[in-house]
């Protein structure tokens, strides 16, 4: 028997509200795109050949929406596996009329290995991945070396991948992943600054009041 993949998520699907189950069931088939074990052509799902950045794990979508709106020169995919964050992010699609953004509900893992091509995307953005604090759950974290690597195949050289936490555990170990991939090169001496481009989050203003840090880390594919 197989040995199952270890995945970087449980799904709690949590309480999906009725705004949210709408722009599910209305919205996705518009700009969702589903799993299917082969490559996708993504100038075809946007209708055009533009700067192409990746999120993985967008939460309720506030900040990719925003993101996405502030750069309509770029096309945005986000994934996400929990429904009540795919509706919410559906739902500010056509509150804000953003025609650069598609979603995938899916393992990012599987989607990167069968569905995107080598040499992809421009940007890769991993904003507060979960940092599975306790030690016996590191091994279900997200960015590990056997990731990093699939990752950074599906970047273009001179791409970047921005990763983001407010655990500083989880910012160590991140750091010390991305600088062991030979593909990769750290854009700071070690932590960088926020980039204008990532928003501030409610929840991260909140925290840095009461003293948190966050962490960002930027590297550049070679």
């Amino acid at each position: 028997m197989q040995n199952r993949p270890i995945r970087s998520f449980v799904l709690r699907q949590g309480r999906v509200s009725n705004a949210q189950q709408r722009a599910y069931d209305t919205l996705l088939p518009q700009f969702g795109i589903a799993y299917a074990p082969h490559i996708i052509d993504l100038n075809g799902v946007f209708g055009r050949a533009a700067p192409r950045i990746l999120e993985i794990g967008f939460g309720m979508g506030e900040t990719t929406a925003l993101i996405a709106a502030r750069n309509p020169d770029h096309d945005y995919l986000g994934i996400e596996v929990h429904t009540p964050g795919v509706g919410s992010l559906l739902k500010a699609i056509a509150e804000q009329g953003l025609t650069n953004l598609r979603i995938m509900q899916h393992d990012a893992v599987e989607v990167l290995h069968n569905m995107i091509a080598p040499e992809t995307f421009d940007g890769v953005h991993i904003f507060f991945p979960d940092p599975w604090p306790k030690k016996r759950h590191h091994k279900r974290r997200l960015i590990q070396t056997e990731f990093v690597s699939l990752l950074t195949s599906r970047m273009k050289p001179g791409a970047y991948l921005h990763a983001a936490t407010d655990w500083q555990e989880y910012a160590e170990h991140i750091l010390a992943v991305l600088s062991g991939e030979s593909q990769l090169q750290n854009t700071a001496p070690d932590y960088a600054p926020r980039p204008a481009y990532r928003p501030q989050t409610k929840f991260e203003s909140r925290g840095i009041k009461l003293g948190h840090g966050v962490w960002d880390i930027v590297f550049q594919r070679r």
